[in-house]
Formats: C-alpha cells, structure tokens, sequence
C-alpha cells in the first residue's frame, strides 16, 4: 500500500475544516494546506476551526513558522518558504520537477515529483515523465519509497505508481472536483480499493 496525501485547493472553502476532517478520519495520511496567496490570519482560523487531534498530520506549505506555534506535524519548503522554522521537529517535505532534483533534498522526509500524468485542475499542465521512464529511474535507485507522484493522480494510477516504486500519491484535483460528504467518502473509498491491488 501507498501513502495518500491530499493538497488542499488554493482558495479558502466554507466547509473546508469539516472536509479536511473527513479525509483524515477515512484514511488519507496527511493533508497538505497549500494556500499560496493566504495571509497568516486566514491560515491561523483554518488551523483553529480543526481538531487539535488531526494537527500532527497537517503540513503548511506557507506561514511555517504557524507549524511550531500549533504543533503541527509537517512543513512543506518551495520557492515561498525555504527553510524549516527554528524549533520545528517534524516532516520536512519539499517538491521536486526533475528525477535529478530528488537527490538534493536530503533534509526532506519526503519529496513530491510532478507532474507524473496531465493535471486535473491545472489547464495545460502536462504529464514531465513516462511509466518507462519511471520504472528505470526506480531500478537505478532515483526514484525510492521516499517519493511521492503528483499530478493528475487519480485512483486507477494507483497500482502502476506502486509497480514504478512511488512511496505514495498526493491528490488534489480527482478530490475537490466535488467536495460533498458523500462525494469525499466516495472517493476515498475508490482511492483505497486501488490502492489495496
């Protein structure tokens, strides 16, 4: 089995705290808040409006220095945010573009590599890689368990993405197409049925 994250979408929702909280309590390992254009109060009443149960398996992708403030389990470094915070003690994650790029982040626990297939919410955002070139990459030891496939990840990618040597799949797009409790709960299931193949 794979480890499945989820990126929140960039803008804030209504509901959002309550469908973070469903993914979390139906599986998915880790959600990753990625609001890029957020200012740090809208990010703090989102970490407030959730559980304090769920704060270890929360990454912040901006505002790290909120991850020491709350207790949260993990930050995310990108061209916004370039270092861990002082006093931060959990998951370090980072993405990466290029199969080269994976081995010059050894501060990280894991690395994303997009994008694997053409994106779901992002219009023109193409597949970089084949299975091909994937699967050569694992033999000759660039791609390991500590990578994780974004980018148009949908379900039925799972097994192929396993077989690749991916670690794990981060979704976004297949998720919040329709973020409804039923929706989320069926979705999550699909993700798992693949993800046990």
């Amino acid at each position: 089995m794979m480890r499945i994250l989820v990126i929140t979408g960039e803008a804030f929702r209504p509901s959002e705290a309550e469908e973070i909280r469903l993914l979390l309590d139906e599986g998915a390992e880790r959600i990753h808040l990625r609001k890029p254009q957020a200012a740090e109060e809208s990010m703090r009443r989102l970490i407030e409006s959730l559980p304090q149960r769920l704060y270890p398996r929360l990454t912040l992708h901006d505002h790290l220095p909120l991850a020491v403030e709350y207790g949260l389990g993990g930050v995310h470094l990108n061209s916004r945010s370039r270092r861990v915070p002082d006093g931060f003690r959990g998951v370090v994650s980072c993405s990466c573009h290029t199969l080269e790029e994976l081995a010059l982040h050894p501060e990280a626990d894991y690395c994303f590599l997009s994008p694997i297939f053409d994106s779901i919410s992002k219009s023109g955002y193409r597949a970089a890689f084949t299975l091909q070139q994937l699967r050569r990459a694992a033999t000759e030891g660039l791609l390991t368990r500590r990578v994780v496939a974004l980018g148009g990840i949908r379900p039925e990618h799972l097994p192929d993405l396993h077989a690749c040597g991916f670690g794990g799949a981060a979704l976004s797009g297949f998720i919040w197409r329709d973020a409804t409790p039923a929706a989320l709960h069926g979705r999550m299931k699909k993700i798992h049925a693949f993800n046990t193949l």
